[in-house]
């Protein structure tokens, strides 16, 4: 039942954070939907650090070159995530108070993201493998 509610958790903590993302882009006095570009940053994230558990054997206990560049790959696109709406809004793009808004959101998606990893990420009978 912990899984369940965590998997539930998880998703009102999605719907929160792209209702952030949507109001940066849709309010009237905005109006702008370049933020929307985010998205393609939300799918990439985690794809470096699911490649490398399905290549990377975990039964050794120093870390391995594979692993550590899927987590610098990782960070780099949360990164990117972050300085494109700061970059739209000093090239006037969109307005400050919807790189806010999308700032927001992304730290609400992000969480979310390294939460869902936090919890079924282990080996054990409720993981996100077996979904």
């Amino acid at each position: 039942m912990a899984g369940i509610k965590a998997l539930i958790s998880l998703s009102f903590g999605g719907a929160i954070g792209l209702m952030f993302l949507m109001l940066g882009c849709a309010l009237p006095i905005y109006n702008q939907y370049w933020p929307l570009f985010v998205l393609f940053f939300y799918i990439l994230s985690p794809i470096p650090y699911c490649i490398a558990r399905r290549l990377v054997d975990d039964t050794d206990a120093m870390s391995n070159a594979c692993k550590e560049l899927a987590i610098f790959l990782t960070t780099g696109v949360v990164v990117s995530a972050f300085g494109l709406p700061v970059v739209f809004a000093r090239a006037h793009l969109i307005e400050w108070g919807a790189c806010a808004l999308v700032l927001t959101g992304n730290t609400v998606i992000f969480a979310t993201i390294l939460g869902f990893f936090l919890v079924f990420g282990s080996n054990d009978d409720f993981s996100w493998q077996q979904w």
